[in-house]
């Protein structure tokens, strides 16, 4: 066989370099993701997580609750942190309310379902 000299690389990894730069780089944004988990019937729940954790969980929950007029908790996950359940699908409502008040932008908010 003749030998061209072209490297073929074993393994791309396309995350690499966002191992080595785990300082929060210009291309990597935190997210605010919300979501409508479907109970039973036409009972639904809306989660928002990934909150800035300096923020006041219990604050925010009580003026999510008296602006919808729903009621709601915050809930201790291991993986995600807190996360805020509100009753209903409350998904453009929290959006709205969380950019009126400042929390977060609109482009760093996902909202996920149906």
């Amino acid at each position: 066989m003749v030998d061209i000299g072209v490297h073929i690389p074993s393994a791309f990894d396309p995350f690499a370099e966002v191992d080595q730069d785990s300082g929060g780089g210009a291309g990597i944004k935190e997210y605010v993701h919300i979501r409508i988990q479907q109970r039973n019937g036409r009972k639904s729940l809306t989660t928002v997580q990934g909150l800035k954790k300096e923020l006041s969980y219990e604050k925010i929950l009580k003026d999510l609750k008296k602006e919808f007029c729903c009621n709601g908790t915050v809930v201790q996950d291991k993986e995600l942190g807190k996360v805020i359940q509100l009753q209903g699908d409350q998904r453009k409502n929290v959006s709205a309310f969380l950019t009126r008040a400042g929390i977060v932008k609109k482009d760093q908010i996902k909202i996920h379902g149906f």
